[in-house]
């Protein structure tokens, strides 16, 4: 009880300064376009269900029935949980995810606390990724109705339970990350390196629900789309990720539109491109090889598509990449100008997105 005392002092800050600079820079730009008469993008009308947050408002309202067959690439755990919220009194659909993503963020400072403080029993890295996962550009998404926060938390644990040998731990939320989000099978290779390193017959547990929980729901989907693969197929539309491709033909394809036509976008998913790769070798070199094994393979996925929009919020969910980036700015000095610039990215990052320039 102590230490989660302890934690959640950590959390309270970062987490409710967050929220302030989101909400901020959405009132800021309702403030704008309602006063200079702009036309309102309807991202700045949605608010926190702009983007993918308003399929998972309407999933959480009327069910998979209720929307369009491509809403099955949205994974159900997230919506559930939702949906569950939103029978109490006075809750919409839409409040339903607000409130579970919200506090699945609050969780998520948490857990992940926990996870720095039990590998490396340092307070003040743990202090450090708390503000980082709360501050970097891509985390206005834990502040809207956005399933990262669930699985960012979901994964917090289980690396914390393979890691502490706490199998079954691991094994219930690998199983829950599975059926959050598609990426969430990754969690099975963690576990795998882990079981394999201490030679326990019971390690093998965690390996297999991350991808028992992704095929319940692709068992489940097909019965309605008459196609095993559509949930992860249907990220393939050009609209969307495109398709797959080798990463570096990817990474390739943005430096070039960099310089021939769309320059911001392009811009920033080269820039990320690098500091996530510069944080893998940070992870090789700090942390321990399941950490590493798992970041590597959650940045070919990210990377491996023509279209890299929302590269940035895969890597952010990936907790490997935080925990290195706490790493990194250990010296105050560092700290200090990295968190500043951190913050000062999240407010361009929500601006953006409440206006429908850069995609979530």
């Amino acid at each position: 009880m102590r230490a989660l005392t302890r934690a959640a002092r950590a959390v309270r800050v970062p987490y409710v300064v967050s929220r302030i600079i989101v909400l901020g820079a959405l009132e800021t730009i309702r403030h704008i376009v309602a006063t200079r008469h702009f036309p309102v993008p309807i991202e700045t009308h949605s608010g926190l269900l702009a983007w993918d947050a308003s399929w998972y408002r309407d999933i959480a309202r009327a069910g998979y029935g209720g929307v369009a067959r491509e809403g099955l690439r949205f994974f159900p755990v997230f919506p559930l949980l939702g949906r569950a919220v939103a029978w109490l009194p006075g809750i919409s659909a839409g409040g339903g995810v607000v409130i579970v993503a919200n506090l699945s963020a609050l969780a998520l400072g948490i857990a992940l606390y926990q996870l720095a403080l039990y590998e490396r029993e340092d307070a003040e890295l743990a202090r450090r990724a708390v503000w980082l996962v709360y501050l970097v550009p891509p985390a206005f998404v834990l502040v809207m109705g956005y399933a990262e926060a669930t699985f960012m938390t979901f994964a917090a644990i289980v690396l914390l339970g393979v890691r502490s040998r706490r199998w079954w731990l691991a094994a219930v939320f690998g199983f829950l990350a599975g059926l959050t989000r598609p990426v969430g099978v990754l969690l099975a290779i963690p576990a795998a390196v882990e079981g394999w390193q201490r030679r326990e017959a019971k390690a093998v547990v965690p390996v297999v629900t991350p991808v028992l929980g992704l095929l319940t729901y692709l068992v489940w989907a097909a019965g309605r789309s008459h196609d095993f693969l559509y949930p992860l197929r249907s990220q393939e539309d050009p609209t969307r990720r495109g398709a797959w491709v080798d990463p570096v033909r990817s990474v390739a394809h943005n430096v070039h539109a960099l310089f021939t036509g769309d320059h911001v976008s392009a811009g920033v998913h080269v820039l990320s491109a690098i500091v996530f790769v510069a944080l893998l070798v940070v992870v090789a070199r700090r942390w321990p090889l399941s950490f590493t094994l798992y970041a590597a393979a959650a940045l070919v996925v990210a990377l491996s598509s023509r279209n890299l929009d929302s590269l940035e919020r895969y890597g952010f969910s990936t907790l490997p990449f935080v925990l290195a980036g706490a790493d990194v700015i250990a010296e105050p000095g560092r700290e200090r100008l990295v968190l500043s610039l951190a913050g000062a990215g999240l407010v361009a990052a929500s601006i953006l997105a409440f206006t429908g320039v850069f995609v979530p």
